[in-house]
């Protein structure tokens, strides 16, 4: 859908992927989900995406190389993390994406709430329009 700005989420939970997919679409997204690092760079490099939400908690990757290959792409959307790690861990990984230059949005603790998610993708939105 060529009007809408494109999201590119990943999580290894696929109930959860889903369901942050579908708030994206009630929000006026097009999503697409990544379940590993693998799928994650075929998605990024198909199509790049206008905004990424990051689960900082994957398996065989730690979420942080998720931030260094958003930077090293020059990635220049909104990355929201969405994470069930301690509110520490989320606040420094949010850090840590701001000092590698991305536009960090978030962090929203898992689980998370529909209403949040969806008023945090709506203010994301504005200065996406493709």
């Amino acid at each position: 859908m060529a009007d809408m700005p494109r999201l590119l989420l990943i999580d290894d939970e696929p109930a959860l992927a889903d369901y942050m997919a579908s708030a994206a679409r009630l929000c006026g997204y097009d999503p697409a989900i990544a379940s590993d690092q693998a799928s994650f760079t075929a998605a990024y490099r198909e199509a790049t995406p206008q905004v990424v939400v990051l689960d900082l908690g994957m398996p065989n990757t730690d979420g942080v190389e998720y931030l260094r290959y958003l930077a090293e792409e020059a990635f220049d959307g909104p990355v929201l993390i969405v994470s069930g790690f301690d509110r520490r861990v989320l606040d420094s990984a949010f850090r840590l994406g701001s000092a590698l230059g991305l536009s960090m949005a978030g962090p929203l603790e898992k689980p998370v709430r529909l209403e949040e998610l969806e008023t945090m993708l709506h203010s994301l939105k504005p200065g996406l329009v493709p």
